[in-house]
């Protein structure tokens, strides 16, 4: 009687992907024909879960790869308190610059040069760069401080006459706000905004030493292979004319900057640099910077440069120039 009833519950429950129901009734231990029931209308009343590929690495690769991202750690923090990539790290041993500024002068007196400095048109240059992030999500879920450093040397490496010197280096150390944004403008995604507060100098007494001191504003846009960003900026006065090192700098230098990076996946790439005075008539200068560079010698990359305009280095900044240089590099901007 006892398998009878079972037989008819089974034949109701019977239906495609529950017909092994039936086939519990065939077992002759009465314990082991039980649990067999328990399992099968288990599967029924919770069926199992369709599987999902939760894998990290797959969501990451079907996801855009975003250039912006990797560097600035936009969309999760993977490490705090480590040392970032940020401007790129390069040594050119051959750079060549076509008029000389063997007399720095401004319309400062205390910082224009009384005799000519001897210099050599052919020296080497050099650039480190780093960043790290402070603290994390500052507002909310958003909103990450990071510190940058910049330095970047002109060295008289031919010169040895006058001993070989370091002609001029500036540093450059920043404390930058920065915010994930995501927005899209045409082909572009706009991936974050930053302020920065940022001091440069070439650490030099007078009348060699300048300095100024900026606040940066920066949009951040990426697409696969490229990355624009703007970078306006105020130039927080001077106590008074006379501490002015570099008087009327954003007339020359510029207000304001592009900058365009495009890449072809590890191998060749080219980034682009624009800065203006946003100025009509005489004071309308600048300056363009290309950098290109492609991998050559294991983990290093052969990187060109070509300067035109005003600003080349901190003392240049009122001195219209053209430069070239090659060498090696081991970080590019993305």
């Amino acid at each position: 009687m006892l398998k009878f009833f079972l037989l008819v519950f089974a034949s109701v429950l019977a239906f495609p992907g529950h017909a092994g129901l039936s086939e519990c009734i065939e077992v002759e231990d009465d314990a082991a024909r039980l649990s067999c029931f328990d399992a099968g209308v288990g599967e029924i009343i919770e069926p199992a879960e369709p599987e999902v590929d939760n894998d990290p690495a797959d969501l990451l690769r079907k996801k855009p790869f975003s250039l912006l991202n990797a560097r600035w750690e936009l969309e999760k923090d993977l490490v705090q308190f480590a040392f970032r990539p940020y401007k790129p790290v390069y040594f050119m041993p051959m750079f060549y610059s076509t008029r000389l500024n063997t007399q720095p002068q401004t319309d400062n007196p205390r910082t224009s040069v009384s005799a000519p400095i001897e210099l050599d048109h052919l020296e080497a240059k050099l650039q480190l760069s780093f960043k790290t992030k402070l603290i994390n999500d500052i507002f909310g879920n958003n909103g990450d401080l990071w510190m940058g450093y910049t330095q970047a040397s002109h060295w008289q490496l031919y010169n040895g006459a006058n001993s070989r010197p370091f002609r001029e280096t500036n540093h450059e150390p920043e404390l930058m706000m920065v915010w994930r944004t995501d927005y899209e403008v045409g082909a572009f995604t706009g991936r974050m905004i930053s302020v920065s507060l940022t001091h440069q100098s070439n650490g030099r007494e007078e009348p060699l030493s300048r300095s100024w001191n900026r606040v940066i504003l920066t949009l951040g846009f990426d697409r696969p292979d490229w990355v624009l960003q703007f970078r306006p900026w105020i130039r927080l006065p001077e106590a008074s004319d006379d501490e002015d090192e570099n008087p009327h700098i954003v007339d020359y230098v510029g207000r304001g900057e592009l900058l365009v990076v495009h890449r072809q996946g590890n191998s060749h790439q080219l980034a682009a640099q624009f800065r203006h005075s946003l100025r009509a008539g005489e004071n309308f200068r600048g300056s363009m910077t290309l950098n290109y560079s492609y991998p050559c010698f294991n983990r290093l990359r052969c990187h060109a440069q070509f300067f035109r305009g005003y600003g080349e280095s901190l003392i240049d900044y009122n001195h219209l120039t053209s430069s070239f240089g090659v060498g090696v590099a081991l970080i590019e901007w993305y």
